[in-house]
């Protein structure tokens, strides 16, 4: 299949290269990222589009996703599929594949969960909102990017997937940090108090999977010196993004209002930036009650 990919940084770079070791032909474009290898290089990000059955972008915000739409639009062939893997507002997402739909285009939005680690390992999984056959022609494409792709509805009901997902996340890793202080302060050693949560009712996957505190569980960024799987700028973008969602559809969202808030002053006001976002628990650990 020939794939035009626009966006080849840490995430959509390693997706690329997984499409190109499967044997498809792929031309990329991006304003500063190197090519892939295997990815054949455009000048400009309506040439990556011309004659691609598939066009896939990993964009930073909605404004670009919007910008780039508007160029490779009128670039790609009829029933060709624009294929965003970014994670955007609900909104934006919505308008894009307005766009597309109006000038006989496919359209899937399809953000995904799985870090620079699943990316690179074709591990990642993609949510994705959009036609039943658009959904169709891109799934063995997801097959080789990841291990799991849900079509979650319509347009728009990917990316709300993405949003409620990490919303859960971003609460969660603050609650689990939250434990771990306080188990310190307790006197309860960390390591007996993974031992029981772990396998408890306060099971969870920031827990089990992601531990936050160094040597305790499965390798995680606590044991790299908390250097980012996933940033806790990220996070916060995602927090962000669900908060807008909450307000556009009038939902009671406290936690997930609280927790972009804690990650904003992380972010922001306490040296969070470039850490990964389960740092929250050495800040944690430096606080009192207070």
């Amino acid at each position: 299949m020939k794939i035009g990919f626009i966006g080849l940084g840490n995430m959509g770079g390693p997706m690329a290269a997984n499409l190109v070791k499967a044997g498809h032909a792929v031309t990329g474009f991006d304003l500063t990222a190197p090519m892939p290898e295997g990815v054949s290089k455009a000048e400009t990000a309506a040439e990556a589009a011309v004659g691609a059955e598939v066009v896939i972008t990993m964009l930073p915000n909605g404004a670009i996703l919007r910008s780039v739409a508007a160029e490779v639009i009128p670039a790609m062939s009829a029933g060709a599929v624009l294929c965003d893997c970014s994670t955007v507002d609900v909104d934006s997402a919505r308008a894009v594949a307005g766009e597309a739909q109006a000038a006989g285009l496919g359209a899937l939005d399809a953000p995904v969960s799985g870090g620079v680690g699943g990316a690179t390992n074709g591990t990642l999984t993609f949510m994705a909102g959009g036609a039943d056959a658009d959904f169709a022609k891109v799934k063995p494409l997801f097959d080789i990017m990841g291990q799991k792709a849900v079509h979650c509805g319509a347009s728009g009901a990917g990316q709300a997937a993405k949003i409620c997902n990490n919303m859960i996340l971003g609460v969660t890793m603050i609650a689990t940090c939250e434990a771990f202080a306080l188990a310190d302060k307790l006197g309860l050693d960390r390591q007996k108090m993974f031992d029981v949560v772990s396998t408890s009712s306060g099971y969870s996957w920031t827990m089990n999977a992601y531990c936050p505190a160094p040597g305790v569980g499965p390798t995680s960024p606590a044991d790299n010196g908390y250097k980012p799987g996933f940033a806790a700028e990220l996070m916060l973008k995602d927090l962000n993004l669900s908060q807008q969602a909450a307000v556009s559809a009038d939902a009671d969202t406290p936690m997930g209002q609280l927790a972009a808030e804690l990650y904003r002053r992380f972010v922001e006001d306490e040296a969070g930036r470039g850490m990964d976002f389960s740092a929250m628990l050495p800040r944690f650990e430096k606080r009192g009650r207070a």
